[in-house]
């Protein structure tokens, strides 16, 4: 009876230390998805503030234009010539 209990104990440590090898390589795979994730996540993270930098840049570069050409009143202000210099009072 001793024998067969001794080699249930034994069987039992065999399945339990294959359960444990099973949960570490689960754990490893999980940490290595985990650190996948990050680094998409960082690249992401990388490509919005491009993202967001061209758009700033885009949005300046049309207000500088709209100041270059300007439109409406603008324009006869800046296309307008300066008059002609009047003397009030010559010194004398």
């Amino acid at each position: 009876m001793s024998k067969q209990l001794i080699a249930s104990k034994l069987a039992q440590i065999a399945t339990l230390k294959s359960e444990v090898a099973s949960l570490r390589q689960a754990a490893k795979e999980s940490r290595l998805l985990d650190k996948e994730i990050k680094k998409i996540a960082r690249e992401n993270k990388a490509v919005d503030r491009a993202a967001k930098k061209a758009a700033r840049i885009a949005k300046l570069e049309a207000k500088l234009a709209s100041l270059k050409n300007p439109v409406g009143t603008a324009a006869r202000k800046a296309a307008k010539k300066p008059s002609n210099v009047t003397v009030m009072k010559m010194a004398a």
